[in-house]
């Protein structure tokens, strides 16, 4: 095997300065910043000790060879970080792309590299681009989420910038990751000098291959190879339950103080399903954390919560190192569970649930279920637990149970709403969505209600046709077309800015704390009347975000009101971003100054299709499909009389389909601003 020989590059002062100026970083970040350009030559060393170091020269050789190189490695064998810096080694022409499925994965990834490259990151070497945080420059080393390369593929379809794209974490089977993984295709056989690197740590390599290889000329028949690359995983015990749990979040907590009490040094990753419940865990783990600190034992623990609608700066506190006579407690979502390594991890537990998405084609809603995770999820979640040394994995449900689960985990494009997958492949000049070359081909029916609804949106002509501009306009937000169709209608009802604020709230799992304890619970919401309106959630939230604003942004506003500041504080980012798109696409920042009226016909325009009226039998009922719908416990209108008619943003099932973020509608909006789709009736009874 051929000997590297890495020159770590050293940033002159002047460099230093000007990095600080750009990036605004404290003292404290610069130096970390040359502390670890000094620490290059360690990096390096680490380098050399990585599983994938020993395939460097065959990945090289099958890239010169074939045109796809389905790539098999388990996370933390360096696949993500190492196959892009050989590209460079190689001088491989041109921008080297990777894309990942999460934006925090991108981030820290392209930070990783940054160091082991000895520069800074978004310079001209390494850069990232997520959403509403993308780099100006054209780096060699370009790290992205899914999202992004889409939209770049919008303005390129050939991508002629790039030279190599990795999608990586292919296993996770993303929306995107299959319209990417058929754009792909189309694009390579344009492009043969295009070079693809699907990698993931469990995924069925065959089939990826004669997916990428069906369809190619006799000459090109073996167009893609693949590469299996050997782990350095430690050894893990798994350890389940005799008796079922009857509260999985409460058991979670109880086995992170028994780990802590009873094992050996090293650090607790536990999976969960959602913010809520992360955040109800961290709360109550935090309470026992005080504990420890006030009595000065040295089994001192550290909590930090791990979920998408976390802040990316807050979300990159878990690679951190913790203090001396601390043990780090990572309470995480499945966002942990792929896409990027935690270091020190060494005991993982495992609730045994996935919060999922599923789409019903009859009420063109989506529903969010909780259920059981599958075999491939289990495992990797065990995997985490052998990175650094010999590791436990607590599984909170039997053996037995264990037995029953599906092997694999249902692609999310056979199971989820294909409204805006539509918009987008129209958008990039696929007419016939039927005939487009899905890795999953998605149910007929879901993509049947995708184009009813998005005919009905004025999206697409009869023709299935995008309308100019409109269609292609709406393509370019990043949110869905329900929400981006408001926005755009907007100016016309004169309350933009209520609206911008409405989505971003939208855009956050939940604005409100959940206290633990009976008092505070009561306390919490006698608060939360404060804001409360009539009209139902959505302007209620836009109550919220008003006082947050007028309070300057302060963290005491938040704590005594019971909100979380830092859900806050995402939402504040996210509006401002989409502010300045709504200005790109010349849409009137107009306020209706408390014309709640406006607002709510305004979100008629985009939500008419999650119509729900009351029914004589006192459950609500969807317009279409006729389906039984009950309001949310954590709604406005769940203590008041309930009306007559009302619109929601999502359907979460439990132990009954919910309705969330309702606002309250008038029937007749419903015929006049959307005739198309709606018509009144007369119904006899016999």
């Amino acid at each position: 095997m051929q000997t590297i020989d890495f020159k770590p590059r050293f940033l002159k002062p002047t460099e230093t300065s000007s990095y600080l100026d750009r990036r605004e970083s404290s003292l404290v970040e610069a130096t970390d910043f040359v502390y670890n350009r000094f620490n290059s030559q360690t990096l390096q060393v680490q380098r050399q000790k990585l599983p994938i170091f020993n395939n460097r020269r065959d990945i090289l050789y099958l890239l010169e060879k074939h045109q796809v190189l389905v790539l098999v490695g388990e996370t933390g064998c360096g696949k993500s970080t190492q196959i892009p810096q050989y590209l460079i080694e190689a001088e491989w022409p041109a921008q080297i792309g990777v894309c990942e499925p999460r934006k925090v994965a991108a981030i820290s990834l392209a930070n990783r590299v940054a160091d082991e490259m000895g520069t800074f990151v978004q310079g001209d070497t390494v850069g990232y681009a997520v959403r509403f945080d993308a780099c100006t420059n054209q780096p060699k080393i370009k790290y992205m989420t899914e999202g992004i390369l889409l939209r770049e593929i919008m303005g390129d379809p050939l991508l002629k910038n790039y030279s190599v794209i990795m999608l990586d974490e292919v296993h996770e089977r993303t929306l995107y990751t299959d319209i990417l993984l058929g754009l792909m295709k189309k694009i390579l056989k344009k492009r043969r000098e295009l070079r693809l690197v699907v990698a993931s740590a469990t995924v069925d390599a065959e089939e990826l291959q004669k997916f990428f290889d069906s369809g190619s000329d006799q000459k090109k028949k073996h167009n893609s190879a693949i590469l299996s690359i050997r782990g350095r995983q430690y050894a893990v015990d798994i350890l389940y339950l005799k008796e079922p749990a009857p509260c999985y979040v409460q058991s979670t907590v109880d086995t992170v103080l028994k780990i802590n009490s009873s094992e050996a040094p090293g650090d607790i990753l536990a999976f969960l399903t959602g913010q809520e419940e992360v955040d109800r865990a961290v709360r109550i783990l935090r309470e026992h954390a005080s504990i420890l600190e006030q009595e000065k034992k040295k089994n001192k623990i550290e909590i930090l919560p791990m979920y998408g609608a976390l802040p990316h700066y807050e979300q990159l506190k878990v690679f951190r190192h913790v203090s001396d006579g601390y043990r780090k407690v990572i309470i995480a979502t499945n966002v942990a569970e792929t896409s990027v390594t935690i270091p020190g991890i060494v005991y993982v537990i495992d609730c045994g649930f996935v919060k999922l998405k599923w789409f019903n084609n009859e009420t063109h809603t989506d529903s969010l279920v909780v259920m059981p995770v599958s075999k491939a999820s289990a495992n990797q979640r065990a995997g985490r637990a052998g990175r650094v040394k010999h590791g436990k994995c607590y599984r909170l449900y039997t053996e037995d149970e264990f037995a029953k689960l599906a092997d694999s985990t249902p692609p999310e494009m056979v199971r989820s709403n294909l409204t805006y997958v539509v918009l987008q492949l129209k958008a990039l000049g696929i007419s016939n969505i039927l005939q487009f070359d899905f890795p999953s081909p998605p149910p007929v029916k879901n993509l049947k209600s995708a184009v009813e609804i998005l005919y009905a949106l004025n999206t697409i002509d009869i023709k299935g046709e995008l309308i100019n501009p409109l269609g292609f306009n709406m393509a370019e937000f990043a949110i869905d077309p329900l929400y981006s169709k408001i926005l755009f209608s907007s100016g016309d009802f004169g309350c933009s800015e209520e609206i911008l604020t409405i989505i971003s709230m939208l855009q956050v799992e939940s604005v409100f704390t959940k206290p633990s304890t009976g008092n505070m619970i009561a306390k919490s919401r006698i608060q939360r009347r404060n804001f409360e309106v009539a009209e139902g959630d959505l302007i209620t939230y836009l109550n919220i975000y008003s006082a947050f604003v007028k309070s300057e942004m302060d963290k005491g506003f938040c704590h005594k009101n019971f909100i979380n500041y830092k859900a806050m504080k995402r939402v504040a980012d996210v509006r401002s971003n989409l502010q300045k798109m709504a200005l790109n696409y010349n849409i009137p920042l107009i306020s209706c100054q408390g014309n709640t009226e406006a607002i709510c016909k305004c979100l008629v325009t985009g939500l008419f299709p999650n119509a729900a009226y009351l029914h004589y039998s006192g459950v609500y009922k969807t317009v279409r499909g006729n389906i039984e719908l009950y309001i949310h416990p954590d709604s406005v209108l769940y203590t008041i009389e309930q009306p007559q008619w009302l619109l929601f943003c999502e359907v979460v099932q439990t132990t009954k389909l919910f309705m969330r973020d309702l606002t309250v509608i008038n029937s007749d909006w419903l015929l006049e601003l959307v005739p198309h789709f709606y018509h009144k009736t007369t119904c006899y009874n016999y």
